[in-house]
Parts: structure tokens; C-alpha cells; sequence
């Protein structure tokens, strides 16, 4: 039976979250499905990418002290812990100011379900949920490691995190369904308290069929990527410090040292100036020439179809699309053997080669054996679009009817 189903967003930007989503966003609609996307901001380069059968809900951003009342109503017995996160932080989470937007929402569509991605939209759905008093199930979803913010409470802004752990095991267990897009992240998430029977591991969507392939085989813009060029060592991911590009350059120029070869890293700037820092280090190791950071690409798939090499140096993860993307188009990968999902999507490394976090010597040769002897790339292919959209949308239904136990 068709269902009215909601995917709850922060905004329509260009990260892996938002391509996830989207992707799933279309698959249910190919199912039968009618499907909202319900997001705090229009803005973004991931807007065109939204199907035209999908409809997009914005929800209206309210003022700090407007959101206050309803997060203590949402759970009377925590508010305790409600304050310090919540109430507190001069910096409210985003999420926070779209509580009373997706309540009304709630009210007045009465989905049959809402998917939330990443924690504080996790507990915002499960609080809207409760104060619009409506039947609509929550699967809340989470993306990223827990852990690392856990273990860095006291830097910044993260010391609210602190606070975080007790509300997530005091209302996650409310949710129809529980959702990580890793193993390795559903056993970090049961290590910090939540029942491990109670998660369900879907890898996010990411192989979309035929308009994936038509996008990869479009015709790529940069030069570098032409027939007859050096090959090309590429990355795709926001410019953020966990991304680790830093050490990716370093390990470019020991693999520039031996052969012919350049760097393409393709994604928009998250931490401020990092990109001319990455280039003054390309410029400091004599690569400057062979390095480039083009900014976000509305169609990385291009590039991957046509790199010699699919490089993530990340510190950490939830579920690198990247990687099971470029795998899609049949790219090579070479990735950090980081938590979590690396390993998952390369299988223990039969299709791509997995190396320790942050050993530059061990990534420089993983590369160039992946330049020297990559794998059959329509083997890559086939193993890469098992990852799809319809098996994904398909894992997410059936926890909303999971198969009857067999009669006695």
C-alpha cells in the first residue's frame, strides 16, 4: 500500500546526507510513494537534484526563545537534561529552531512516516512527533561517529555533546526504527546505550541506475581529464579538517616525486581558509602546478568515471558515498581504513586497497599500485551498484512491516 512519507533535512547542500536523501527520496516516489521533503533551508546546489515527483516542504525557521517552550513540553521528565544542550548554548543546534515548524507540519499532513537524518533532527522529529500527537512513525538515522564528539566535549562548541548521550538513549528507543549506515556505527551506537537489536544497518542509497550512468558519462570540463593527460588522483568531499586533505597533498607529492600524476579535490569550503592553506602546502612541496581544487561539482560522477584513482583520506566516517560512488563508476579506490565504512563498501579491501589512518608512506604506494595495476573496472561497477537507491528504500520500508515469524 502506497504510503505519505516525509525525509526530514536541514537543507538542500551539497554534502553526502543530502545526496543520500534525495536519492531515497526518488526511489520511494519510483515505488509508488508519495514523498515530502521537508527541509529547514530551500538554499543549495543539491535543489536541482530533487525530482520533480517529490514535493518540497520548507519549514519556517523560528526565533530562539520560540523553540524553548516546546522542547520542555516535549519531555517534562528531562528537562534537565534538555537545558544544557538545548536551551542553554548561546549557538543553538540549527535543528533546534524547526521544532515548531515540523510540528505543524505533522498537524496538518499527518505523514505515515518521517526519516530523520543525524542526531539533533533525530530528536526533533521524536519530540515533534510526540507534541503533535499524531500516528505518524519516526525512523531517526545516524550518519556519522558518535564517539569522536563525545571524546572532544570540551573544545569549542562541543562540550555540549556531554549532554547529548543521555537524551539519545532516553528517546531514541521511542522510534519505529533506528537506522545507522554502517555496522561499524551501529555497534558504536549500542556501546553508548542504545539497544543493538533495535538498529537496523542500511547503507545509504547512492547507485540511482541510468540517470547515475548518464551523469558519468556527460562530458567532464576540466582539462586534466581529458584523453592523453597524466592520470589523475581525485577526492570529493567538503573541505573540512576531518577530510584529511592536508595529508592527501603530502602523500601527492610523494607519488608526483615518481611519476607524472595530479591532484584534483572537488568539493566546497566547510572550514574557512583551508583551501588556500592546502594550496600554500601544494605550492611548499613543488606540486602547486599539479594540484587543483575546482569547488563543488554538481556532477562528481564525471570526474570519478574518468580519474585514475578515487582517494579518501579521511580521519573518520559514517558511510563514505564517495567511495561506493566511484566504485559505481567504475573509478579505483584507494581509502584510510578509518571508522567507519571504508571497509564495509570495499569488502575487507577485495575491491579497492584500505590503508592505516594517516600513514602517508602506505597511501603513496596504494596508489601507485592502483595506477600500476587497478582492479577490472566493470567488476567495481557490478560490486558498486549493489549500493542502490531501490535496495535502501526497500530496507527502510520493511522496518515499518517487518516479515510475520512463522506459524507453529
Amino acid at each position: 500500500m502506497a504510503k505519505h512519507i516525509a525525509l526530514f533535512l536541514h537543507a538542500l547542500s551539497g554534502g553526502g546526507v543530502q545526496r543520500a536523501t534525495i536519492n531515497l527520496a526518488g526511489a520511494l516516489v519510483a515505488m509508488g510513494h508519495r514523498v515530502d521533503l521537508v527541509v529547514g533551508s530551500l538554499e543549495g546546489p543539491s535543489r536541482s537534484r530533487v525530482p520533480a515527483t517529490v514535493r518540497i516542504v520548507p519549514l519556517k525557521r523560528c526565533f530562539r526563545w520560540q523553540f524553548w517552550g516546546p522542547a520542555l513540553r516535549a519531555d517534562p521528565g528531562a528537562r534537565d537534561l534538555i537545558l544544557r544542550p538545548v536551551i542553554l548554548p548561546l549557538l543553538p543546534q540549527r535543528a533546534f529552531y524547526y521544532l515548531p515548524a515540523l510540528v505543524r507540519y505533522l498537524r496538518n499532513e499527518r505523514p505515515d512516516v518521517l526519516v530523520s537524518a543525524g542526531t539533533h533532527y533525530n530528536l526533533v522529529a521524536v519530540w515533534a512527533r510526540r507534541l503533535a500527537g499524531v500516528a505518524t512513525e519516526v525512523i531517526i538515522s545516524e550518519r556519522s561517529a558518535l564517539a569522536p564528539k563525545l571524546a572532544e566535549r570540551w573544545s569549542g562548541r562541543a562540550w555540549r555533546w556531554r549532554y547529548i548521550l543521555p537524551l539519545i538513549t532516553r528517546t531514541y528507543p521511542e522510534a519505529a526504527g533506528i537506522v545507522t549506515v554502517s555496522e561499524g556505527l551501529a555497534d558504536q551506537l549500542a556501546r553508548l546505550g542504545v539497544a543493538r537489536e533495535r538498529i537496523t544497518t542500511i547503507h545509504n542509497p547512492v547507485f540511482t541506475g541510468r540517470d547515475m550512468e548518464e551523469l558519468a558519462d556527460r562530458p567532464v570540463p576540466h582539462p586534466w581529464l581529458q584523453p592523453g593527460e597524466p592520470p589523475v588522483v581525485l577526492a570529493v568531499g567538503r573541505l573540512a579538517k576531518v577530510k584529511a586533505f592536508d595529508v592527501l597533498v603530502r602523500v601527492f607529492a610523494r607519488v608526483r616525486a615518481n611519476r607524472s600524476a595530479r591532484l584534483v579535490i572537488v568539493g566546497g569550503e566547510q572550514d574557512r581558509g583551508l583551501r588556500g592553506r592546502l594550496l600554500r602546502l601544494a605550492g611548499s612541496l613543488g606540486v602547486a602546478s599539479d594540484v587543483d581544487l575546482p569547488g563543488f561539482a554538481d556532477n562528481p560522477y564525471a570526474f570519478m568515471a574518468r580519474a585514475g584513482v578515487l582517494v579518501l583520506s579521511s580521519v573518520r566516517e559514517g558511510f563514505p558515498n564517495v567511495v561506493a560512488e566511484a566504485l559505481a563508476c567504475g573509478c579505483p579506490v584507494v581509502s584510510t581504513d578509518c571508522p567507519f565504512g571504508p571497509a564495509e563498501i570495499l569488502d575487507e579491501g577485495r575491491f579497492g586497497r584500505l590503508v592505516p589512518v594517516g600513514d602517508e608512506a602506505a597511501m603513496a604506494a596504494a596508489i601507485e599500485a592502483t595506477l600500476d595495476e587497478p582492479i577490472d573496472r566493470p567488476r567495481l561497477r557490478e560490486w558498486g551498484r549493489a549500493f542502490s537507491a531501490e535496495r535502501a528504500a526497500r530496507s527502510y520500508l520493511a522496518l515499518l512491516d517487518p516479515p510475520s515469524a512463522p506459524s507453529r
